[in-house]
């Protein structure tokens, strides 16, 4: 039963003699190396579906707080700052009728598409293949780029893998609008944060909602120094319900593989048919 901050490489494979499942705790495998893992017959297994709505909720809790400077304000009001309403205190940007952009559009990223419907928001999304729950909603596909430059808000919810490590970048952030906020409820390298960093800082773009973060646990100590980014330690999946369902199917997956049955999700299923080889 492995979580995410647990790494399976191959030399780590080669040396577990008996290990026959790996039960990811997580949707995204990218701490399996899964061709490894399948040359030697181990099962990776992982539990989508069922985190969701918990993930769509927290991009979207992450967009409304960054955008309405709500944590911001709560440690004003903490620090005894608060001195009366003014016109001009606190002002934050507009959600409602604003463009939101996509990228991933897979489970979570279609379902935080719907949560945008209910904000009357133009939506735009980026994925490898077309999604027709999103286009239904009225949603328009756009190369990344032309997206990035659309967008008002954009969120990422892709899986961390070859093609998808560093996406967010230099030239991605600097085609982004100056009034932008950057959610990331995926994984951290995802985003190059330095660039991130750098373009908060600067005020190249508006803000930012993170849940993830390149060296989780340890989180960049520039952005922890800024205002306009509002941070999370790792909650998208965190309710009772989702948590639960987890780990149930968690269970359930690794349960199968030692009664010889395909698992309720697998990563793998080439490796059902691959010998077992300890070494």
């Amino acid at each position: 039963m492995a979580m995410m901050a647990n790494k399976f490489d191959g030399d780590l494979l080669s040396k577990l003699d008996s290990l026959r499942v790996i039960s990811n705790f997580a949707v995204g495998y990218d701490n399996v190396d899964v061709g490894a893992a399948t040359g030697r017959g181990i099962v990776v297994t992982n539990t989508p579906g069922v985190l969701t709505d918990a993930t769509a909720d927290l991009a979207f809790g992450l967009l409304l707080t960054a955008a309405r400077r709500i944590a911001e304000g709560d440690r004003l009001v903490r620090e005894g700052k608060f001195t009366g309403w003014t016109p001009m205190t606190m002002l934050g940007n507009d959600v409602s009728g604003k463009t939101l952009g996509v990228i991933g559009a897979g489970r979570i990223g279609a379902a935080v598409a719907k949560r945008a419907e209910g904000f009357r928001m133009k939506i735009l999304y980026f994925s490898r293949r077309k999604n027709d729950e999103i286009e239904k909603l009225g949603g328009v596909f756009l190369e990344l780029h032309e997206l990035l430059k659309e967008s008002d808000f954009v969120s990422l919810s892709v899986p961390l893998n070859k093609e998808t490590e560093g996406l967010i970048g230099k030239r991605e952030i600097g085609v982004m609008k100056r009034n932008a906020i950057l959610i990331n409820t995926s994984r951290g390298e995802v985003v190059d944060e330095e660039t991130l960093v750098t373009a908060l800082k600067e005020r190249r773009i508006a803000g930012a909602g993170l849940d993830v973060y390149k060296n989780e646990p340890r989180v960049n100590h520039r952005l922890v120094k800024l205002e306009n980014v509002v941070l999370s330690p790792h909650l998208g999946s965190a309710t009772f319900n989702t948590r639960a369902k987890m780990a149930e199917m968690a269970a359930l997956n690794a349960i199968s593989v030692f009664r010889n049955e395909r698992p309720p999700a697998i990563v793998n299923p080439e490796a059902l048919g691959v010998s077992f080889r300890p070494v």
